[in-house]
């Protein structure tokens, strides 16, 4: 690991402790249940995709932590990450509303497979020297889904296109509706070229993880 690396990681270790009060929040999953109307017209639908800023298909958030999706949600309200959407919606809701919904979605969809430590599918040589590049196993764990603090997110089997738009976008200076303000992520994806995170992305969305889309219908 080189020395900015180590820095970062330092400061990764660092900020566990710094979880804003809204994460700190306790949720209750049945009052989640309630809150959702706005999360399942896209997170709810199979291959749903996202057509602005960019175009991927939206994330899976059924299985995800609740401390990591208070804090992208909180994110959002802070304008932090840049995303008209999902800054429309986040604004909307209570920091007991981001609570109850992040517990509703960390326990939605679970299926009790336990996943082996490490992927089955070993990365290409090119893949397993840009993983070592970028340290991603010291926050995010040697699976990718057990990662050092749930504020941070699992990301083994996560959308291939997400996960690429997503590492993009700490990258991204001076774009009023594309952007991540992470010092961290920012520091580990500015190394990379994006065909490299192209193959990172491709490979991490191949492993087995806990992420799933549930379908939910719309009418409750």
């Amino acid at each position: 690991m080189n020395k900015t690396l180590t820095t970062l990681f330092a400061l990764a270790v660092a900020s566990v402790t710094a979880v804003s009060h809204a994460q700190e929040a306790k949720g209750d999953v049945e009052a989640g249940k309630q809150k959702i109307a706005m999360c399942i017209g896209c997170h709810g639908i199979p291959g749903y995709q996202a057509s602005f800023p960019e175009v991927h298909k939206v994330p899976m958030i059924s299985g995800q932590s609740a401390k990591y999706i208070a804090a992208a949600l909180t994110a959002y309200q802070k304008g932090e990450r840049k995303h008209p959407t999902m800054r429309g919606v986040a604004e909307s809701l209570s920091e007991k509303d981001i609570a109850d919904v992040s517990a509703y979605y960390e326990q939605h969809g679970k299926t009790g497979t336990e996943l082996p430590a490490k992927p089955a599918r070993e990365p290409s040589v090119q893949v397993a020297e840009l993983l070592k590049k970028g340290a991603c196993v010291s926050c995010h764990g040697d699976n990718f889904a057990k990662p050092i603090d749930p504020s941070y997110p699992k990301v083994a089997g996560q959308h291939a296109d997400y996960l690429f738009v997503a590492l993009k976008s700490y990258k991204a200076e001076k774009n009023p509706n594309v952007g991540r303000s992470n010092a961290i992520m920012g520091g580990v994806a500015k190394q990379f070229t994006n065909a490299e995170l192209k193959a990172l992305s491709n490979y991490i969305s191949g492993i087995d993880g806990d992420l799933h889309v549930v379908p939910q219908s719309r009418f409750r």
